[in-house]
């Protein structure tokens, strides 16, 4: 049949599952919003009210389902608005489509009106890129792009297309199909097993991977098998259950105590899935002085990248894991897990359950959610702070920004996996810095009357980078005391939604005792004191024994 490129890009997007799109529209690409208008039966479009939010929504969604997250947006301005959520997506590899309009063919290059190189400027911050200048490679593109972006490490991929391909005519083939062909050697485990069968203090680190190859039974199973506890890397929070007894939780910068003090006695580290960020390593002669360290992971460059002198792995973590635990006989190291099932009881012992800090809010959140609700955060403290306090029972159940930390991503997340689980209630944990970035999605949520649970932890600061700046630079708080005087349930009720200010556990309990909405977004502003630090901390470059308390 002889189809347009928009009306091809239509059909490829409903043969490749994306049944949910997020974008914004504009003059070049009129064409496949007219076609969207033509198909809304089959495709839902979500109106972000800006490109970053619409790229983090479907960051949001991709994390959710475990599906590529599809955004769309116009040449010039529309396009680069998307950088920063493809950049996002990239650092924490979440699998997106990315498609942009651009300038007619003829016209590309002569600094025509909104026209940008977005394939230039996106290059580093993606799997792959496409520029459709003729519609019969138009198919091909978008078939391979989704397969690209869901296979192997995921990641995002862009697809530019200029007003004229989408405009001219081509014989379509809806029976056109790529898959990845890439055949991984079988891992060797003979190195591993004779580690993990000498080691007397294992201890898993589990990371972004896991979730991402669905491999969390493994990870359990390993825990179980060779007695060892398990410590958990920002992306891989919610890959073991909170409930699951050896799992002590983040490890890393803002780790817990138990979760820290595991790694650094450990003679064996376990890796799964992840990249030994400079957050969760510190020092790296420190991080493996003491210890081997076994590396699964399916990326080939992240061996030996951060951490040198490892036992590789490579492959899909799930088939590794299989294979390593039916190589693996049982181990028991009761001692080691009872010394960290001590430390992990400690953890908790200190608890304060009367104060209106962080914590205490968290966990008041949490007993009022189902286990299954989708949990949003933006950057900063309350961001850590979730981290170490909510008991996550569901993988998929966290939207955060790990690698490139991005303030403002919260709320698009969110919008994204609220309606990627079926628009139930969601929660957004942010702070007044952070909403202030992307706030303007609060006429998304509204418009889609998503019920969007915003905590909003108000402490009138920069919260994290005040922390910094009164532990590493004797008090000068250069910029970040914001002195704002933003009234937040009001401008919540200016949009359309509606909030409330509470300033102790009895308020908040009252206000969540009404239930959660059902129809659209509603704001607790939550007043913590300016100084609320998150800790435990290890400063930059250190290591175990830097560890700051207090």
């Amino acid at each position: 049949m002889i189809l347009t490129g928009a009306q091809i890009l239509i059909e490829e997007l409903v043969k490749n599952g994306a049944d949910t799109i997020f974008g914004y529209p504009g003059g070049a690409v009129l064409d496949i919003y007219d076609e969207l208008y033509k198909n809304s039966d089959r495709i839902e479009h979500i109106l972000s009210a800006h490109e970053q939010g619409a790229a983090h929504a479907a960051d949001g969604y991709a994390r959710v389902t475990g599906k590529p997250g599809v955004v769309i947006a116009t040449s010039g301005p529309g396009a680069t608005n998307l950088v920063t959520g493809i950049a996002n997506a990239y650092l924490d590899s979440v699998p997106m489509v990315a498609f942009t309009g651009n300038v007619a063919e003829q016209m590309l290059g002569k600094d025509s009106f909104q026209e940008v190189d977005i394939i230039g400027i996106t290059q580093p911050i993606v799997k792959h890129s496409y520029i459709a200048r003729n519609v019969e490679d138009l198919a091909g593109m978008i078939t391979e792009a989704f397969a690209l972006a869901n296979s192997g490490r995921k990641g995002p991929v862009v697809i530019d297309i200029p007003k004229s391909t989408q405009r001219a005519t081509c014989e379509y083939n809806p029976d056109l199909h790529f898959r990845v062909q890439r055949k991984l050697p079988v891992p060797d485990f003979t190195e591993a097993v004779k580690a993990i069968q000498e080691s007397k203090r294992p201890y898993i680190y589990a990371g972004g991977g896991v979730l991402a190859a669905g491999a969390t039974e493994e990870v359990e199973e390993l825990s179980r098998k060779i007695s060892a506890p398990i410590g958990l890397s920002l992306m891989g929070l919610t890959a073991i259950p909170d409930s699951y007894m050896l799992n002590l939780g983040m490890t890393g910068m803002h780790g817990r105590v138990s979760s820290i003090t595991a790694q650094s006695e450990a003679d064996l580290v376990i890796a799964v899935g992840v990249r030994f960020s400079d957050r969760a390593t510190g020092n790296v002669e420190e991080y493996r002085k003491n210890c081997k360290v076994i590396h699964v992971d399916i990326d080939e460059a992240e061996m030996g990248k951060n951490v040198p002198g490892i036992i590789e792995l490579l492959g899909d973590a799930k088939k590794t894991l299989q294979g390593l635990i039916k190589a693996l006989d049982p181990i028991r190291n009761d001692e080691w897990m009872d010394r960290c099932l001590e430390n992990k009881y400690l953890d908790f012992s200190l608890d304060n359950d009367e104060q209106f800090i962080a914590k205490n809010i968290i966990g008041c959140i949490n007993r009022h959610v189902k286990p299954e609700t989708v949990v949003a955060t933006d950057v900063g403290q309350h961001q850590m702070w979730v981290m170490q306090h909510y008991k996550f029972e569901k993988p998929r159940t966290l939207l955060s920004s790990g690698g490139l930390g991005t303030m403002g991503y919260g709320f698009g997340a969110a919008i994204g996996g609220c309606v990627a689980s079926d628009r139930k209630p969601t929660v957004l944990f942010t702070g007044d810095g952070s909403f202030g970035m992307n706030l303007n999605e609060m006429a998304t949520a509204v418009s889609q009357k998503l019920p969007i649970v915003i905590v909003l932890f108000n402490n009138g600061t920069l919260g994290m980078v005040r922390q910094w700046q009164r532990t590493f630079y004797e008090n000068r708080y250069s910029s970040t005391t914001l002195a704002r005087k933003t009234d937040f349930p009001l401008l919540a009720k200016a949009f359309g939604a509606d909030g409330c200010t509470v300033y102790n556990l009895e308020e908040l309990e009252a206000c969540l005792a009404a239930g959660l909405p059902e129809d659209g977004p509603f704001l607790i502003e939550c007043m913590i004191d300016i100084d609320d630090k998150v800790l435990p901390m290890i400063p930059p470059g250190g290591s175990f024994g830097d560890i700051m308390l207090d």
